[in-house]
């Protein structure tokens, strides 16, 4: 009986001793844990890459996208120039992303012309998540296999509304070549900027000044209401005296000249009494009898276009453009401004007048508007010439044969000479918070012109001295540049 009592006892110590063995069952769980800490591994190195890839891909498009964006600028919304400019630069980004697999990305020109729009994907393979059914995954969205709206828009810098005002000079020397480079190089400037964004929130406006000895306003209406009404038909002036005295007749035309007041010359105080600007007088003549009188340089074609955004009545007006006349550049610098003051808005119609001039900051930078950027207000000035042409308070053209010489050498002139009018008018504009750019066209580099331009503009940056038709272009084409941004939209 205790033989038996003990072999009992040493069986169950036995039993107890195997139940309480658990070395195999470690074994498995740690197979099977580094099973999983494998798998998760492989996972995490395939989001990884996964992540890395995505990232540089949407940094590819956006940079293509912008780069597309900024060739329609500067090739004259050349579409093809501008898809080859974007599919290169995704390319050259996207050199050292991981390898991927069929990458469909393209782009296109926006169905407006102002920008390109990217669609497609690329796909990354994906070793270790293949065990969970899961061979690549998409690098532009995991719910979808095609993108679309991803893309740049070209609009205005600062998100505000912009008012332009370019002078073109359409004297004599302009004639032939060179009016067909200013033709070009200004409705490049206009495809350029005149578009509306941010949702259709901003506008941009341009306004057309086309100068010679005389500046031609669009309507009798605007006319009237920037000289005023009392002004005679005639002047006869007399020169000599004795049996020397020589009486010339002049004749009223349809044209202005620059304002006599000691005042208001300088300034864009609106035109009233002893502040309108001053009739323009001469012997060449139209009609006859009773419907005679005096001829304007600038023909009625070449009126200033007020501020608008209607591009296709901007070419028109640019198309219409012709060359005749001297330069009389202190005109086109005042009228640059009174295109953009709203102290003149009585001259136009509604469409077309100027905005309110922002309010500048002790530094001169305009003041939020409820926390946005007010209108910005441009003036681009170009010529191809020394300014020649100033008037007497009678309205008559006086010193252009002395004035080439001087600056100062116009004893005649009720103002002086015209380059110190256009420097003093640069010099109020810019006060009032006006980003001046000016352009020479083949004016030299030390001439009186490059001097005047020089200084007219708000900064170095903003002068331009173009030599030929290409380099006009170019000019233009960089203001355009300056005043515009290429924004991603998506």
């Amino acid at each position: 009986m205790s033989w038996f009592l003990g072999c009992l006892a040493r069986s169950s110590r036995s039993v107890r001793r195997f139940r309480a063995d658990d070395s195999g069952n470690i074994a498995i769980m740690l197979g099977l844990t580094l099973v999983v800490l494998m798998l998760a591994i492989g996972a995490a190195v395939d989001i990884g890459r996964w992540l890395h890839a995505r990232d540089q891909t949407l940094a590819a498009i956006d940079a293509a996208v912008l780069a597309g964006g900024r060739a329609l600028q500067t090739t004259n919304g050349d579409k093809n120039a501008a898809i080859a400019a974007a599919t290169k630069f995704y390319d050259e980004n996207v050199r050292s992303r991981f390898p991927v697999t069929d990458d469909s990305v393209k782009f296109a020109v926006a169905g407006n012309g102002m920008g390109l729009n990217a669609t497609g994907n690329a796909y990354i393979k994906t070793p270790f998540l293949q065990f969970a059914s899961i061979s690549k995954l998409p690098l532009i969205s995991t719910a979808q296999t095609k993108f679309d709206g991803m893309g740049s828009q070209i609009g205005m810098k600062g998100g505000g509304d912009t008012e332009i005002s370019v002078m073109l000079d359409i004297t004599g020397s302009m004639a032939g070549q060179k009016l067909k480079d200013l033709k070009s190089a200004a409705k490049l400037l206009i495809d350029t900027v005149t578009t509306t964004n941010g949702g259709g929130k901003y506008t941009t406006k341009i306004a057309l000044v086309p100068f010679s000895e005389d500046i031609h306003l669009p309507t009798t209406s605007a006319l009237s209401a920037a000289r005023g009404t009392s002004w005679p038909s005639t002047r006869s002036i007399t020169s000599g005296s004795g049996r020397n005295a020589v009486t010339t007749t002049y004749y009223l035309t349809d044209c202005v000249v620059e304002r006599m007041s000691t005042t208001t010359r300088y300034t864009d105080d609106a035109p009233g009494t002893n502040k309108y600007v001053t009739a323009h007088y001469t012997t060449s003549t139209t009609g006859s009898g009773n419907n005679k009188k005096g001829s304007c340089t600038v023909p009625a074609s070449s009126a200033i276009q007020p501020l608008t955004s209607d591009t296709s009545l901007l070419k028109n007006k640019i198309d219409g453009l012709s060359a005749v006349g001297g330069t009389a550049g202190h005109l086109g610098t005042a009228w640059a401004w009174y295109a953009l003051s709203p102290n003149w808005n009585s001259l136009w119609s509604a469409d077309n007048r100027a905005q309110a001039y922002p309010t500048l900051d002790s530094s001169g930078k305009p003041v939020l508007v409820d926390g946005k950027q007010p209108v910005k207000k441009v003036a681009i000035l170009m010529t191809d010439g020394d300014y020649n042409t100033q008037y007497d308070s009678n309205g008559i053209s006086v010193d252009y044969t002395t004035y080439p010489t001087s600056s100062t050498k116009c004893p005649n002139a009720t103002n002086g000479c015209s380059v110190p009018q256009a420097l003093a008018l640069c010099t109020a504009m810019k006060k009032k918070g006006i980003d001046v750019y000016t352009v020479g066209f083949d004016v030299g580099k030390n001439s009186l012109a490059a001097q005047t331009l020089s200084s007219c503009a708000t900064d170095a940056t903003k002068y331009y001295n173009a030599d030929d038709g290409e380099e006009l272009k170019n000019a233009f084409g960089d203001i355009a540049v300056k005043l515009t941004t290429v924004y991603l939209s998506k």
